[in-house]
């Protein structure tokens, strides 16, 4: 009597001398996978990846733990640095260029607004980064490093940097619907929206709300008593992050990465819905 051939456990068809170093299960040499120490099966390695990631740390919102914790925070500083430079050496037209306001006063010219025709679209973005004097980027940047910084180290570079972009989104959104043909620019809107987001994750962490509460208060106060202050980016940004910081610090472990993006990609279609009505109002 013969010994029966000992076959690949994925390919029946095929007779093999190799096992799993982990499990022992006989794989031929498509399923060989190289180890520190023989060769492995693919659903060992699937099961040490699995394994891997679950030891991996994460923060409180379910993102990664980076090296430097606030490395988004600092390039987002520097990118309004920067662009605040180019507007102090290229003076009115590159504000002009960038600044969002909706409505095209003059037909076929090169400084149209969100509603002026294609490629205007930018401005919603473009906004966010610019600033003309010392004082007010002075202003939002140590808010941002105050405020974002620590923000960045609980939710992660990723979720971070969506959380700052849509709601510096919904700012600029809610400009084009209640202050189409206003000049507006700075980081302002995604800056309220880290206001929101701290606030909800100081609720998430049962730590004192007293301070950012007044903190919040007091920006909010001046929101509306100062002049030049567009406080529809302030609000836009304000509620757009705070419903966004909701999804990541409440959303259930199991589903975290589902509501947390799925909550992201929601708010981005409001935004979009938002600018379209806004555009919409200027057209008719």
């Amino acid at each position: 009597m013969t010994d029966q051939a000992v076959r690949c456990y994925r390919h029946p068809d095929r007779e093999t001398g190799i096992r799993c170093s982990r499990c022992e299960r006989p794989i031929c040499p498509e399923c060989m996978i190289n180890a520190s120490v023989g060769f492995h099966c693919p659903e060992c390695v699937r099961e040490g990846r699995r394994a891997a990631q679950a030891a991996e740390p994460r923060t409180v919102a379910g993102g990664s733990v980076a090296g430097d914790p606030r490395l988004v925070t600092k390039v987002l500083i520097g990118l309004n640095l920067l662009v605040f430079l180019l507007a102090r050496v290229e003076g009115g037209p590159f504000v002009k260029a960038l600044g969002l306001f909706t409505p095209c006063y003059v037909p076929d010219s090169v400084q149209c607004g969100v509603a002026g025709g294609p490629g205007e679209w930018y401005r919603l973005v473009s906004s966010m980064f610019l600033h003309q004097d010392f004082a007010h980027i002075a202003f939002n940047m140590l808010s941002l490093w105050w405020i974002g910084g620590p923000l960045e180290t609980l939710l992660g570079r990723a979720r971070y940097t969506a959380l700052y972009l849509i709601a510096g989104l919904g700012g600029s959104a809610l400009v084009v619907l209640l202050a189409p043909e206003t000049l507006t620019l700075g980081a302002s809107g995604a800056i309220y929206g880290l206001f929101g987001a701290t606030a909800v994750f100081v609720k998430r962490l049962r730590m004192d709300m007293r301070p950012v509460l007044i903190l919040l208060g007091l920006n909010l106060l001046f929101t509306f008593t100062w002049a030049n202050i567009s406080w529809e980016a302030h609000i836009g940004g304000l509620v757009t992050g705070a419903v966004i910081a909701v999804a990541m610090a409440y959303a259930p472990r199991s589903r975290r990465a589902l509501v947390q993006w799925g909550t992201c990609v929601a708010m981005l279609a409001a935004v979009a819905v938002t600018v379209w009505a806004g555009v919409a109002n200027i057209s008719a």
